[in-house]
């Protein structure tokens, strides 16, 4: 199972976090075309890779052709084991750009975006895509074989239209059509959550692997045999991921990233409301031993 890039979330502290579970083919966070040719300083912490990963692909947002030029170049500068072309995102911020899910859509420019990129890297390509339309598969295999034939030698596909976003039914069966058509792995995203839903997606899709995003968000073990932590283990590993975040970027901004990943750890998971929420004040390391040490008194709780 791969881990997917995800926009705020898959830094090295998440991916280490996700590679003590196991997890071993991961990305960075979707890295904008534009800010890495004008603001490449600012994607520093982005585009990091430990010593310590055997596999790290980095994924490309854009549609502006200079600016995907350019950046292809940059990026031949970093050690990354793939290249993605993001031609799924369907959030209205990538959108109104033009971007993502909707430049999957307009395949002709997509196909020219994915040659620019190809004429300028070094890395082996891949890309990720959404289906077009619920009903009908062609447009979804016309975009995907022109990937294929101009260099992709991975597709993942999310089985969803862009205007669903992360809710509804995901469509495996269409993506069952591209692996059985495409000459080129293709790999399934969308509604990975645990065994059932994975074991659902394997299934339907045929596909040659699959891909979890939302999924692996303060659940890690997904990447070990699913299983359920532990009380105890899920607040020790939610602390080391937490302190290895603050040890990356400084205890002010990593407090500040840490607060969400802290809500997706406990949710679900039996613990007070009250206590639950005060993780979106929490501004420094200190406050955060404190609310940990908190934790035991406060378990069992649901409201």
């Amino acid at each position: 199972m791969l881990l997917a890039p995800l926009s705020g979330y898959t830094d090295y502290p998440f991916r280490a976090a996700a590679r003590r579970c196991g997890c071993v083919y991961a990305f960075t966070e979707m890295i904008d075309a534009a800010a890495l040719v004008y603001a490449r300083e600012r994607t520093q912490k982005m585009l990091f890779r430990g010593d310590d990963e055997p596999f790290l692909g980095v994924q490309l947002l854009g549609r502006n052709e200079k600016h995907l030029e350019v950046a292809s170049q940059i990026l031949n500068d970093y050690d990354f084991d793939v290249l993605d072309f993001n031609l799924g995102c369907p959030v209205p911020k990538v959108a109104k750009k033009g971007a993502g899910a909707v430049l999957g859509r307009d395949i002709e420019a997509a196909w020219r975006c994915f040659e620019i990129i190809a004429a300028n890297s070094r890395h082996p390509l891949s890309a990720k895509i959404r289906i077009a339309d619920e009903s009908n598969v062609e447009m979804t295999l016309k975009l995907a074989q022109g990937l294929a034939e101009r260099g992709a030698r991975v597709i993942t596909v999310h089985g969803r239209i862009k205007e669903k976003i992360y809710s509804g039914p995901v469509f495996y069966d269409q993506i069952r059509v591209l692996h059985d058509n495409l000459d080129v792995q293709v790999v399934a995203n969308g509604g990975i959550f645990d065994r059932d839903t994975y074991e659902d997606a394997v299934g339907k899709s045929s596909c040659d692997a699959v891909m979890a995003a939302r999924g692996a968000m303060g659940n890690f073990w997904i990447f070990d045999h699913f299983r359920r932590p532990e009380r105890e283990e899920l607040l020790d590993f939610m602390h080391r991921h937490v302190l290895e975040t603050v040890d990356f970027y400084g205890e002010e901004i990593g407090m500040k990233l840490s607060r969400k990943n802290i809500h997706d750890y406990l949710k679900g998971k039996g613990f007070c409301g009250e206590w639950r929420g005060k993780a979106s004040f929490l501004k420094t390391v200190k406050d955060f031993e404190q609310f940990i040490a908190d934790a035991p008194e406060m378990a069992g709780a649901r409201h």
